[in-house]
């Protein structure tokens, strides 16, 4: 896979709202904290800090590739001395990984649902939108369905419904029509090929209003389905995190759409486990989203376990 730790210049991916996460942990020596998204490592760096020598940071990532970078990124003696583990996982698995740590609970949960820099810019697997390589858009490109091959084998209507729900996009029955129409003699296969089927497909009218790539709600709505991601975090939020976190314990999640910030908000205010920290998401300050653009939309919720 392209995007092999050290074999390309990397893009500068920076953690978002790095200063609110770490000021919402409220992280001290000594606590056991859990980065469900470790990513390239940039939060966890600074989690390691704070919670000292004495504390426990377990890192997890889908994807491999981000795994390299975090170990990378993380302190070789940290990793050595048994203070820090890295796991290739789902945060919805992380009570197998407890297990296997043989840890009982945990005291700070992180989740970051955004995509990194270095995701889109891996050729390989089509996240981003220049993308030369087949359209996958899966995290851990060992297990599920390729995005290519769910444009290739659903059918009008659960495309339509996958663009519709997860995409929330407004013409995802055009889309859908469209893609299924050219299967025999232009099947979708590459993201240029996903955004030309999108700009034939919408009305001129919307496509010259448009303030961002036509395809962008597209991209959304299949790397959602690829990846099961808001069954993965309907499990976190029903499940895991009422199992794994002790009594005081925090979980902050970093969310980028609409459909993941619902989830995170009706859970925090409907489970009664839950003492919410933050009525209203905390948002990326004007100067942090000049310099980093890519946090425009992210949002922030925090709760204690009660």
């Amino acid at each position: 896979m392209s995007g092999k730790p050290g074999d390309q210049k990397r893009p500068v991916h920076l953690p978002v709202l790095l200063r609110e996460v770490i000021t919402q942990l409220d992280l001290s020596p000594g606590l056991i904290v859990v980065d469900g998204t470790v990513g390239a490592g940039g939060h966890s760096e600074l989690i390691l800090q704070k919670i000292n020598t004495e504390g426990t940071l377990i890192g997890l990532d889908r994807d491999a590739m981000m795994l390299g970078f975090a170990t990378q990124k993380l302190k070789p003696e940290s990793l050595s001395a048994g203070r820090c583990y890295l796991r290739q996982s789902s945060y919805a698995e992380l009570p197998a990984v407890l297990e296997e740590l043989e840890i009982s609970a945990v005291d700070r949960v992180l989740l970051d649902l955004g995509l990194s820099s270095d995701q889109l810019g891996d050729e390989e697997r089509g996240f981003g939108f220049e993308s030369a390589g087949e359209l996958d858009l899966r995290f851990d490109t060992g297990s599920g369905v390729p995005a290519w091959q769910l444009l290739e084998n659903l059918s009008e209507s659960e495309l339509c419904e996958i663009l519709e729900v997860y995409g929330e996009e407004r013409f995802s029955q055009r889309i859908a029509s469209q893609i299924v129409k050219q299967r025999k003699s232009n099947p979708v296969r590459t993201a240029a090929g996903l955004i030309q089927a999108v700009q034939q497909a919408i009305p001129g009218k919307a496509l010259a209003a448009a303030r961002k790539n036509p395809a962008t709600r597209v991209f959304q709505a299949l790397r959602i389905a690829a990846n099961q991601e808001l069954e993965q975090l309907e499990t976190m939020l029903e499940s895991v995190l009422p199992q794994v976190l002790r009594p005081g314990g925090r979980a902050a999640i970093i969310s980028f759409h609409s459909l993941e910030d619902r989830m995170v908000k009706q859970a925090f205010k409907n489970q009664k486990i839950w003492k919410n920290l933050t009525a209203k998401p905390i948002v990326a300050t004007q100067a942090e989203q000049r310099v980093n653009p890519r946090c425009r939309t992210a949002k922030l919720r925090v709760a204690v376990k009660t």
